[in-house]
C-alpha cells in the first residue's frame, strides 16, 4: 500500500521537520517497511548535484577550462594546501575534499526557502562527526599504538598529575565528537 503526504510546506520551520514523502508498507520477509523521507530525497539530490557538478567540471576534452572548472579546482587546491599543512601528506585528501563538498552543497541547498537543510537533521551532523572522529582514532591507534594516549598528556607534566590529565583529555576528546556535530546542526 503506497501512502503520500503534503509536499507543500505550511510554515517555515516545517523545512526542519524529517517527514515521510512516500511509504511502501508490504509483508515481504517479515513486516518491511520502505519509507522515502525528505533527508533521503535531499541526501540523493545532493549526491546528483555533486556528482553532475563534477562531470560537468571535467576538463579532460577541452582546451581552455570552463568557469566551473576553475571553480572546483580552485576549491581542491585550497583543501589541498590546508591538508598539506596540517598533515604533511595528501593521503585523506580525497576523504576532507569529500566532507567538504557534501557540506557545502547541503548548506547551499539548505539556503534556499522552503526547502530541506540536510544539516539541520541531528543524525546526519552528529553521524559524520562521530564517523571523523572514530577514523581519525583508529588511524591515530594504528600509527602511533599506545604512543597516541601520550597526546593527551601536556610536555613537563608531574607524573602525579598524568591519569587525571589523560581522564580530563579524554573526556574532552569524546566531547569533541558532539562539539563538532552540534556546530553542525546548529
Amino acid at each position: 500500500m503506497f501512502t503520500q503526504s503534503n509536499l507543500f510546506i505550511n510554515s517555515p520551520l516545517e523545512q526542519f521537520e524529517t517527514t515521510s514523502l512516500l511509504g511502501f508498507s508490504a509483508p515481504l520477509l517479515g513486516y518491511i517497511n520502505l519509507t522515502l523521507t525528505n533527508l533521503a530525497l535531499y541526501s540523493l539530490l545532493i549526491l546528483f548535484l555533486v556528482v553532475s557538478l563534477h562531470t560537468v567540471a571535467n576538463n579532460n576534452s577541452k582546451l581552455l577550462p570552463s568557469n566551473w572548472s576553475i571553480l572546483l579546482e580552485s576549491i581542491y587546491a585550497s583543501i589541498n594546501l590546508m591538508v598539506r599543512e596540517q598533515l604533511g601528506k595528501e593521503m585523506y585528501l580525497p576523504f576532507i575534499y569529500s566532507i567538504f563538498i557534501f557540506i557545502l552543497v547541503a548548506n547551499l541547498i539548505g539556503n534556499v526557502p522552503y526547502s530541506f537543510a540536510v544539516t539541520s537533521s541531528i543524525v546526519v551532523s552528529i553521524g559524520l562527526s562521530f564517523t571523523i572522529v572514530l577514523g581519525v582514532t583508529i588511524l591515530g591507534l594504528s600509527i602511533h599504538k599506545i604512543h597516541f594516549f601520550s597526546f593527551f598528556i601536556p610536555s613537563g607534566t608531574p607524573l602525579a598529575l598524568v591519569p587525571l590529565l589523560v581522564l580530563i583529555e579524554l573526556i574532552s576528546y569524546i566531547a569533541r565528537a558532539f562539539s563538532l556535530g552540534i556546530r553542525l546542526f546548529a
